[in-house]
């Protein structure tokens, strides 16, 4: 039996995202968050097609763009952030299928429920085609990070952490991790993390592969910034991987009602032929949108801005969630 987690960059079938609602953790930001959602559903749909989870189907569709790249399906969720809940896509024998693991709100810290129903009701729906099997273990997409070839990058304080699988040895959590998605080797970050980041140091906020052979990373440039003794920590953590390395400037800081927010520029989207970058009104948009532009000269880097995402601790990848052919 072979079992292999994707890489992001493969061919994709489509992208997932939760449209957000008034009724949420966006009641503050509710118009400025749709508008948010809607450039980036504009800029999927370009390229594949694009589906969109909502409320209320009715009221939706009147706001977002015609295309035949886009579908509106009516499911209730508790919050947007679906690379967390989504199923996640593996081969098995070569064939895709759907693994769907537990949900709870990064630890319990928010209600989850709707969330962690929204993939067996996707599959009751008959909208999953390929078969889904439910894992008893905890486990959310955006603090898993692959290069497709069977190396698996994630952090020390998210997937050991005992809000997630408390019963589970740090032993029996990477035989899990393996036997499920055909993982040969894990590195696991013993440092690096972001203010502001609810989910206890995602990898996706941090270090990403690029493709089977690079890593980029988040780096952090300002010596007085408070990020900058842990990032450094973990930049000679992935200095000691056997992978080439790109660095990607922290954003300077950025507040919202007083408060810091984890803005990365390392939460990108691949999808078909593009690639899609968030962006903060910042000095350094430009230098990673052209550094990332040079690295991949075959397909269109897109920035988006993702400064109202950020609101809420998150960005453009933590808000969808890509299956493939």
């Amino acid at each position: 039996m072979q079992i292999r987690l994707l890489g992001e960059w493969e061919k994709q079938k489509y992208i997932i995202i939760v449209f957000p609602n008034a009724k949420s953790d966006w009641e503050h930001s509710i118009n400025d968050i749709q508008n948010s959602y809607i450039s980036l559903i504009k800029a999927i749909i370009i390229h594949q097609k694009c589906v969109v989870l909502c409320e209320n189907k009715q009221k939706t569709i009147k706001i977002l763009p015609k295309s035949k790249n886009l579908e509106l399906l009516q499911i209730e969720t508790n919050d947007t952030w679906i690379r967390d809940f989504g199923a996640i896509c593996i081969y098995k024998n070569g064939e895709l299928k759907l693994l769907n693991f537990k949900f709870n709100a990064w630890g319990r810290k928010f209600d989850y429920r709707k969330d962690n129903a929204v993939n067996l009701k996707l599959k009751k729906m008959n909208f999953f085609k390929a078969p889904m099997k439910n894992i008893d273990f905890v486990l959310e997409g955006g603090s898993i990070e692959t290069n497709g070839k069977g190396v698996l990058l994630t952090t020390q304080n998210c997937i050991f952490n005992e809000n997630r699988n408390p019963k589970l040895s740090q032993e029996q959590i990477v035989k899990t991790l393996k036997n499920t998605l055909g993982i040969q080797e894990i590195i696991i970050l013993q440092n690096g993390s972001l203010i502001g980041d609810d989910t206890d140091s995602h990898i996706d906020t941090l270090a990403r592969f690029l493709n089977a052979d690079t890593i980029a990373y988040v780096k952090c440039y300002d010596t007085s910034d408070k990020h900058f003794a842990s990032l450094k920590k973990m930049e000679e953590e992935l200095k000691k991987t056997n992978f080439n390395l790109l660095a990607l400037p922290l954003p300077t800081a950025k507040y919202f009602l007083g408060e810091r927010l984890p803005a990365t520029y390392l939460n990108f989207i691949f999808i078909n032929n593009a690639l899609l970058v968030p962006t903060y009104t910042d000095k350094n948009d430009k230098i990673v949108l052209e550094t990332l532009q040079n690295f991949f000269p075959n397909r269109d880097v897109v920035g988006i801005d993702a400064s109202v995402f950020i609101r809420e601790h998150g960005s453009l990848h933590c808000a969808t969630m890509n299956y493939f052919i």
